[in-house]
């Protein structure tokens, strides 16, 4: 069983954690990385926001940010170890996303967590051709 982690360290928007948490098992499942372990932060704009500046040097609010929990290239993906990483939502980035697509709060939170999970397994959807986009999208369509 996964030892994913849920921690909700915003306000604004309520969120039932039990709910993201059993789809995290799901998802895990689904993945083949039931034995791993990694943390999924519920935070706002205002904190996402410094961690996308400290870490990217973008100084804006984003929806998702990974930070592998191994990122020595010697040691590969936190595989070996059984921690993966963080995932960090903005939850108040994807009420407004889930607003605009005419979609729960919940359900943008799902597809934030399986974008955020791809990463961490090593997918980069910048130079890999689609292929992440298409492995998301399957997860999609299985698990929402």
């Amino acid at each position: 069983m996964s030892d994913s982690v849920v921690l909700n360290r915003q306000r604004r928007y309520p969120i039932q954690v039990s709910s993201l948490n059993r789809f995290l098992l799901r998802l895990c499942h689904r993945l083949g990385i039931s034995d791993k372990e990694f943390v999924v932060l519920l935070t706002n704009d205002r904190a996402i926001r410094r961690l996308n500046r400290r870490f990217r040097n973008q100084y804006k609010a984003t929806d998702v940010l990974t930070f592998p929990g191994n990122t020595s290239p010697d040691q590969g993906l936190g595989l070996e170890n059984g921690y993966l990483g963080d995932i960090i939502i903005s939850v108040e980035r994807a009420q407004r996303q889930a607003l605009e697509k005419k979609h729960t709060l919940e359900r943008e939170l799902r597809i934030l967590a399986i974008h955020g999970a791809l990463h961490l397994l090593g997918h980069d959807h910048e130079t890999d051709n689609g292929q992440m986009r298409r492995k998301e999208l399957r997860l999609r369509r299985e698990l929402l």
